[in-house]
């Protein structure tokens, strides 16, 4: 992560500088649900359409749970 850029709301929506085990999987996990919540946010952005806005944001919000669920089964150890 370049520290002069600052993140994108997808990159911090999923905490995408927190891997205390700097596991490659964890890494690229979260960009891509990053990369589809920006999407989402970029979304609910553009538009005036409060329906869409709404659901862009239940997207964002079911995102970041799926990718906490896949962390954890990513790194799960049982």
């Amino acid at each position: 992560m370049n520290a002069e850029r600052e993140m994108t709301f997808g990159e911090k929506a999923v905490g995408l500088g927190f891997n205390p085990s700097g596991d490659d999987a964890v890494a690229n996990c979260k960009k891509e649900f990053a990369a589809a919540i920006d999407r989402m946010n970029a979304l609910r952005l553009s538009t005036d359409n409060p329906e869409v806005k709404r659901m862009a944001s239940v997207a964002i919000t079911e995102a970041q749970t799926a990718q906490m669920w896949a962390v954890k089964a990513l790194t799960w150890r049982g």
